[in-house]
This record gives structure tokens, C-alpha cells and sequence, in this order.
């Protein structure tokens, strides 16, 4: 390129961004690396079928999106880009095809920069990389906004019917030999309370269905013999489908062919089970209303621990269609708050706490609001009593009570607390005054015990009683800590320990884990270090929130942080987060569900986990400043 129209080039792109914002030496490489692409009117730039895509930057003309498959180029473009703009900037980051067919408007001059260059400009430019990144983000929040507006739209939990139907499978299916008389198994269905019975033959292979509508239709009208075997007026060959397939596909051939039940098959065609019209209604029922309507009618445990499967299902099937962490951890802790509250109120019943002053309090991620699907159980009761010489006698009853429910939780998927933090141990049901003494405890003799246990009850609120009790006691907490600095220095020199895996030459350091080699704890030393800074932020400033974000938000809006873009900690909490929960919802084995192998991240969540790693030392440093550690 002559040296003049380098000239032009580099003045171009100083007039748009992020190229106006980039150092020299980085402009100057981009300059070197891009191609000049004359495209007449209505040629084709970019494609789905260009693979890898490469980045184009407009230096003159329009350019116009559509959704690739559009065979009429007079239909409605998606959108049109302008001199300065570039594309497709998230599927060349991701390195996925563009999902879009790019055509010029009128004759277009763009620049062309090659994957392989796009790549080392991302590494070489923390301005580039602030850009991609932000427009990367940017397009998954409007994607999340569309799915939440969905979900909000949708009665019922449509979105499971894109779930496997596997996942809905009743165990022991009823099943009969095809010799079986009409009588044995008529009596057979009656016993079992089925609407169907599957005709199987010795190597569990299905060969027919026999249905109460058959029954009707084949057997009691026209007087059939029901000494007769079943094969005889049997369904054959029973509607079939793969157990893996979705419930969507399961209606489709139930309205297809007319038809209430299909037998599901495993790879090798055997019987895995069988799914009714009534299942699939089933399934669309178990959305976040419904399933909130079924709690809070719930008249037993039982009942319960069913809704808390459904509360699972729809959680995780919002991961996977999209819906961010931050939202996600709001409907699990705003659902499970629902299940716990139901069981108190169902154990209540039971028990004779009525004219007294308690609450029940949730501790740790629950009492931050920040639940995963795996979580235990941590809880308290705190409780006024108004004679000291009954503060025992009053003691029993309330751990009579939490014992139940605790047990309760237990039998709706919330595992009992291995370190017993639960209101059924008389360490933590307490009065108001004996919690006062216990965090005084705490704060003056910061012991390594005294601070892990303020590492998980200090983050508490409410969930049921009287929410006064809870609001009085944080008050005295942050009036207690706020001027604590020995306490507060020793909370900061504990907190800066787990320090994220960045490394000064390698993008990341990894830890000895025999069982989970080559990997990263996102809970230790990523998630773990914004919640602890967050906590001594919160303590230090007075601010009365238990959730990390909010602690960090109000802290912000305070003064409280300097210049640090907590927006950025935040996002890079919550995409930890979403990694975590990813795991868990892939069924990864106990002990790496908060493990993750940066290898089998593609090239953009790397390069996103290793800038929240980042934004998590920031914090750290700030409290490293603050305390002068």
C-alpha cells in the first residue's frame, strides 16, 4: 500500500471507534494487515458458508444484512451498516459461521482482516479487546432480554418441550407378555392405575399397546372373550419414538397420527417407557407461575418434593436456552425461597410456636441470593424470648421445629449442611441478644474460626417470621463493624488469599488437584474472592444488602470504589457464574462442578473467564490498598 493511501486508511479509522481509541503501534498493524475489497452493487461480501469469517470494516457504501435462506431480495434487509461499522464481529470471535448474508448497497469499498489477524489484534489491543468484548456482550444481553420477554409471555413452561423426553420417564413401565390373557391384563392396568400397558416380547422388544380406549373399543362393546391373549386385539405395531427426542416431537406424531400414547425406544429399539398426551400437558404446566401455584397449595412434603424436581427441570432448561446467570440465580433463590417457606408453613401445623416472636434466617450464597443448583442447606432461627428463666424450655420447641424442617428440606432435593449450620443445632438458634453476643465474639477475637464463620453468617436475611427481627439485627451488625478496622484488616488479609489463577507468562495457573487435573476452581478463586471483597465492603460502609451485586452497586453509587467500573466485576462475576452452573447442569461429577478445563473453552470464553479473573484481583488490590496489606 503506498505510503499516501496508508495515510487515508489511518486517518479513516482515527475517526470511528474503537480504531480512534487504539495506541499507534496497534493502528499501524491493523492498517498493514487490512485488504482493500471493491464490491459492486448487490455482490455478495460475506456468506455463512465462509468459514472462518473474516472481519470487514465499511470505508464507503452500505451495507445490508439479511437472514441467510432469504430467497426474495426484495423482502424487509435485517438492518444496514454504514461507513465505519464492522461485521460480523461476535462470529468471527466466537470463529463460528456469520448466521447472516452480507451484500453491498450501491458500490461499497470495504477493508478485509483476515481471522488469523483479527486474532492477534484481540491479544495486541486492550482497546480492540474492550470493543469485541462490549458488542459481544451486547448482543447476549439482547438475546436474554427476548428470552426472558418470552418466557414472561408464555403460560405454562413451553420452553420443555424442547427437553428430552428421557428426562420425564416414569420408572418400571407396565409391561405384559404378548400370551397374557385380555383378563390379567385389564386387572393388570386397574392395580398399576394406568391408562396403557406396553405388549413386550422375552427380549423386551415392544410389539404392541394396549390402551383403556382399546378396551372400551375392541373388548367390552363388542363382547370380546377376555380369555383371549392381549396380542389379539392389541395395538401392532405400536407408534414408536427415541427416547431421546423432545416432547415437541412427541406431540407432533401424537397429532400427526391421532393418537394419546407413544412407546419410547432406547438406541437398540428396546422399551425405555411410554409417554401420554396427559404427560406432555403435564410438562407445559410446569412453568414459573404454575409452579409457584403448586407450592404455595401444597399440603404435604410430598407434593413439595415433586414441585422442587419441576423448580430443577425449569431452571435448567432456562440455562440452556440462554437466560443469564444473573437472572437464573434469581428464579432458583426466589423458587427455593418458596419451597422453604411452604415447608415451614406445613411443619408449623405440627407444631405450637403461635404468639411467639422468631424468624427463620438464611445463611451463605442463600442468604446472598446467589443459589446454583447444587446448594445445602444453611439456616438459623433467631427468637425473642420475653422471660429469660423459658429461654430453654423455649429453645427445645423451636429445634423441635427446625428438626422437622430441616428434614423436610432435606426430602425436596436441599442435602442436610455437613457442617450442621442449620436452626435444627442449638448453636444457631439463638435469641436476638445471644446472636449479638455471638458476632461480638466474632469481631473482637478474629480467630481463623471466628472468620469463616463470618464468611457465612454474616451474609443473612429473612425468610420467614417476623422480617424485623433480621433488619434489627443487620442494623447493629454494620454499626458493630463499621468500626472495627482490626476485625475488617483481618477479614481483608484472610480475603486476598485465594487469589484468581492468572499467571505473569501463561494465561493461567493451575492448582495440584489429582482428581481434576489441568483445571480452575471458579468458586475458590473466582466467585469466592468478590463475594469475600464485597462482604468487607458492605461491613465497612454500612451498607445493608446481602447480595454481592447489590453490596457492590450501592457501593459504587456511594463513592465507596473510586474509579473501578464495578460493571465490569459484576459481568465478570456473573460469567463466572454461568460457567459454574453450566457445569452443573452437564452432570459433572462431585468436586467439578465448580471446576472448569480453560482448554475446552472456546477462544472467547477464555479470553472473557481470564478478564473476570482479572476484574477479581482488581478488587482484591483495592482491599489490599485500603488495609495496607
Amino acid at each position: 500500500m503506498a505510503s499516501e493511501s496508508r495515510e487515508e486508511l489511518l486517518a479513516f479509522l482515527r475517526k470511528h471507534s474503537p480504531f480512534r481509541d487504539m495506541g499507534a503501534f496497534a493502528l499501524d498493524a491493523l492498517a498493514a494487515s487490512l485488504i482493500r475489497v471493491e464490491v459492486p452493487d448487490g455482490g455478495f461480501i460475506l456468506t455463512p458458508g465462509d468459514v472462518p469469517p473474516d472481519l470487514f470494516i465499511i470505508q464507503s457504501g452500505k451495507v445490508q444484512a439479511r437472514l441467510a435462506g432469504d430467497v426474495n431480495l426484495t423482502d424487509q434487509p435485517l438492518y444496514e451498516l454504514e461507513p465505519g461499522q464492522s461485521f460480523p464481529l461476535a462470529a468471527v470471535a466466537a470463529k463460528r459461521p456469520a448466521i447472516n448474508v452480507y451484500t453491498a448497497v450501491g458500490e461499497a469499498q470495504v477493508w478485509r482482516l483476515g481471522s488469523a489477524d483479527f486474532f492477534r489484534l484481540l491479544l495486541g489491543s486492550c482497546e480492540f479487546n474492550r470493543f469485541v468484548l462490549d458488542h459481544v456482550a451486547g448482543l447476549l444481553d439482547e438475546a436474554r432480554r427476548q428470552i426472558e420477554t418470552q418466557f414472561g409471555q408464555r403460560n405454562a413452561d413451553q420452553q420443555t418441550l424442547n427437553a428430552q423426553l428421557s428426562g420425564f420417564l416414569r420408572p418400571n413401565v407396565v409391561r405384559v407378555a404378548p400370551q397374557t390373557t385380555i383378563r390379567e391384563t385389564m386387572e393388570t392396568m386397574v392395580e398399576a392405575k394406568v391408562g396403557s400397558v406396553v405388549v413386550a416380547d422375552a427380549d423386551n422388544f415392544p410389539l404392541g399397546i394396549f390402551t383403556q380406549s382399546d378396551a372400551m373399543r375392541r373388548v367390552v362393546s363388542p363382547n370380546y372373550p377376555t380369555s383371549a391373549p392381549i396380542e389379539e386385539v392389541m395395538t401392532s405395531p405400536p407408534a414408536t419414538l427415541a427416547a431421546s427426542a423432545t416432547a415437541y416431537d412427541a406431540m407432533l406424531v401424537m397429532a400427526t397420527h391421532g393418537i394419546r400414547h407413544l412407546v419410547l425406544v432406547d438406541a437398540e429399539d428396546r422399551l425405555a417407557g411410554v409417554v401420554s398426551e396427559r404427560d406432555l400437558f403435564a410438562m407445559q404446566r410446569v412453568g414459573l407461575r404454575s409452579v409457584r401455584k403448586v407450592i404455595a397449595v401444597a399440603k404435604d412434603i410430598d407434593t413439595l418434593s415433586h414441585a422442587a424436581g419441576d423448580v430443577r427441570r425449569l431452571c435448567l432448561n432456562m440455562l440452556g436456552q440462554g437466560v443469564s446467570a444473573e437472572k437464573l440465580t434469581q428464579f432458583i433463590s426466589g423458587l427455593n425461597d418458596s419451597l422453604t417457606r411452604r415447608v415451614i408453613e406445613i411443619t408449623l401445623a405440627r407444631h405450637d410456636l403461635f404468639g411467639l416472636d422468631w424468624a427463620w434466617l438464611a445463611f451463605g450464597s442463600e442468604g446472598r441470593d446467589e443459589q446454583t443448583f447444587s446448594t445445602d442447606q444453611d439456616n438459623g432461627i433467631i427468637f425473642i424470648c420475653p422471660d429469660f428463666a423459658d429461654r430453654d424450655a423455649l429453645q427445645l420447641r423451636f429445634l423441635d421445629f427446625a428438626r422437622e424442617v430441616n428434614e423436610g428440606l432435606a426430602r425436596c432435593g436441599f442435602p442436610l449442611c455437613k457442617g450442621n449450620i442449620m436452626a435444627s443445632n442449638p448453636l444457631w438458634c439463638l435469641t436476638q441478644d445471644e446472636w449479638q453476643e455471638r458476632f461480638t465474639q466474632w469481631i473482637r477475637l478474629p480467630e481463623p474460626e471466628a472468620l469463616l464463620n463470618a464468611t457465612i453468617f454474616f451474609d443473612f436475611r429473612p425468610l420467614y417470621g417476623n422480617d424485623a427481627l433480621a433488619k434489627s439485627l443487620r442494623k447493629w451488625l454494620l454499626d458493630m463493624s463499621g468500626n472495627a478496622k482490626v476485625f475488617l484488616r483481618f477479614m481483608a488479609e484472610n480475603a486476598v488469599k485465594a487469589t484468581p489463577p492468572l499467571g505473569m507468562i501463561r494465561d493461567f495457573v493451575f492448582d495440584n488437584n489429582a482428581e481434576f487435573p489441568h483445571t480452575l476452581d471458579l468458586k475458590a478463586f473466582g466467585a469466592r474472592p468478590i463475594v469475600d471483597a464485597a462482604r468487607i465492603i458492605a461491613l465497612a460502609h454500612r451498607i445493608p444488602h446481602s447480595s454481592t451485586t447489590e453490596r457492590l452497586r450501592m457501593a459504587a453509587a456511594q463513592g465507596k470504589l473510586g474509579g473501578d467500573d464495578i460493571n465490569a466485576v459484576i459481568e465478570g462475576f456473573f460469567f463466572i457464574q454461568q460457567l459454574r452452573l453450566r457445569n452443573q447442569r452437564a452432570g459433572t461429577p462431585p468436586g467439578g462442578e465448580n471446576r472448569v478445563n480453560p482448554d475446552k473453552l472456546n477462544e472467547l470464553d477464555r479470553h472473557v473467564l481470564k478478564e473476570a479473573f482479572k476484574q477479581a484481583k482488581r478488587l482484591q488490590s483495592r482491599l489490599q490498598l485500603e488495609y495496607r496489606l
